[in-house]
């Protein structure tokens, strides 16, 4: 069948993708947690970003999201 994408051979390439999207949610997360505040004042908000937006969502929180205490 043409046109089948085969896993064995995307996953190599995606494996390194996914990490790096784990490693950067657990880091902003736990960053999130341990901050008393956050730009917008909502930790709720931010957590949902860092969650649901791929990538850009925990990068924009480690970027902007963080507030000077």
């Amino acid at each position: 069948m043409t046109g089948c994408i085969d896993l064995q051979q995307v996953l190599p390439l995606v494996a390194p993708l996914i990490a790096l999207q784990l490693i950067l949610m657990a880091v902003a997360l736990y960053d999130l947690a341990k901050r008393q505040h956050v730009l917008g004042g909502n930790k709720l908000v931010w957590a949902l970003v860092i969650l649901l937006v791929n990538m850009i969502g925990p990068a924009a929180y480690l970027l902007i999201g963080r507030k000077e205490e």
